[in-house]
């Protein structure tokens, strides 16, 4: 039976704490993971359906494009999908300064600065007033305000479609039917709704204490908000500024009705020239007419989609 010699123990001890780190560390390491083929069925099916959606959404716009850039001679052999083969700007010219709309023939253009004046104000007033209604019903809590918050919410989910003759009662007994004025007060009180909803639910996520502490400071209803909430509210802004140009931009049946004969928007006007005749429908003005008027809310998508993005981020959907 032979003795182990303690110095030969000892020399042994930092080789062998060595190797059982190792050993730890080995077993610490992340495995690697196996590599996906780059062409695996699924990820195959995957591109393939995202190509046939985008396709499926884009072949209208491409017939209009091609549609608006052709003279009506080769519209009229009835190739929908070709190329043009005598491109033209023509078409734009007139959508935008000759189309007529019954009698009057200025093209589209009268609709889009009816529209700018709609649209700059309704939108103004309806942030507004949805960002006062929102801060006031998270921190200041006046009595009523469950029920109050409750009232709108149903109101944003009530169609307008049946608010419409009372409204128009409503404006013709105060002398603003079928006027400026009019029309952006319809949009600012059925914009009003959701707007309180994004801001009530934005103000909703910041902390309590930095209200409370500004009201240590002294500070006011007023004072509160366009010192400390308003510069917070950014990217809620650019959210509630988005859905409301659109949604302002685009409608037909409150501008038809509200807005009167002088202050038609671009989409009433749209209308009327695709349903003025003068003996030969022009698919390729009238084609022209619909891509200037959903430029705007392109462009505004396009522009301030990250915007849109980040906004809601920041809790434009919390609660």
């Amino acid at each position: 039976m032979s003795t182990l010699d303690p110095a030969d123990s000892a020399a042994h001890r930092p080789q062998q704490a060595r190797q059982a780190t190792g050993v730890a560390a080995a077993a610490r390491a992340p495995r690697p993971r196996p590599r996906r083929p780059r062409f695996a069925p699924a990820r195959i099916g995957i591109y393939a359906f995202l190509i046939v959606c985008a396709l499926f959404f884009l072949l209208p716009l491409y017939v209009m494009l091609i549609t608006s850039v052709k003279p009506m001679e080769e519209i009229r052999l009835g190739n929908l999908l070709a190329w043009p083969a005598d491109f033209t700007l023509r078409p734009w010219v007139d959508a935008w300064q000759a189309a007529c709309t019954g009698l009057d023939c200025n093209g589209i253009q009268v609709g889009f600065w009816n529209s700018v004046r709609i649209v700059v104000p309704s939108t103004v007033l309806s942030i507004a007033v949805g960002a006062v209604n929102g801060y006031a019903l998270s921190f200041w809590r006046p009595r009523g305000a469950g029920w109050l918050f409750g009232v709108l919410l149903v109101g944003a989910f009530i169609p307008y479609q049946v608010m419409i003759y009372p409204m128009v009662r409503v404006l013709a007994s105060v002398h603003l039917f079928s006027s400026l004025p009019g029309i952006v007060l319809i949009h600012t009180i059925f914009g009003m709704p959701v707007m309180t909803l994004l801001f009530r639910n934005y103000y909703a996520g910041i902390p309590l204490e930095l209200f409370k502490a500004a009201r240590i400071d002294g500070g006011g209803f007023w004072r509160i908000f366009l010192q400390l909430m308003l510069p917070m509210s950014v990217p809620i802004i650019v959210v509630a500024m988005i859905l409301q140009v659109t949604n302002i931009w685009n409608d037909y049946l409150l501008g038809l009705v509200f807005a009167g004969t002088k202050n038609l928007p671009m989409t009433v006007q749209l209308n009327n020239i695709i349903n003025t005749t003068t003996g030969e429908r022009l698919y390729n003005v009238n084609m022209a007419a619909t891509i200037l008027t959903s430029l705007v809310p392109l462009a505004v998508y396009f522009i301030s989609g990250r915007w849109f993005v980040r906004g809601i981020a920041s809790g434009a959907v919390k609660g």
